[in-house]
């Protein structure tokens, strides 16, 4: 639903609930007011915890190899197969 809608289920459910002093007679303003509370309540927990679920932390982990990895290349006929081969070192370590 989203955060706004639910602020506004909350607010408008207080307003029901304690604000209002009608008598409709087949309609109690005041059961509807808290069930407006609690459905935006629930709502409002609800969309914090998709929101919280999809920003997890990613930790990297040691890095033990670097590699290059190519998409392998068909040579033309004729032309000379060249291969790269490349070493990466990690600054701060001696070999």
């Amino acid at each position: 639903m989203g955060i706004g809608a639910s602020i506004f289920l909350i607010a408008l459910g207080a307003i029901f609930a304690f604000a209002v002093q009608a008598d409709l007679g087949w309609l109690n303003l005041g059961v509807v007011g808290w069930v407006l509370m609690l459905a935006g309540v629930v709502s409002l927990l609800t969309t914090l915890y998709f929101w919280n679920r999809g920003r997890r932390t990613v930790v990297a982990t040691p890095v033990r190899e670097n590699r290059v990895v190519a998409d392998r290349v068909v040579p033309v006929q004729g032309e000379p197969v060249v291969q790269e081969y490349r070493e990466v070192r990690r600054p701060g370590r001696t070999v």
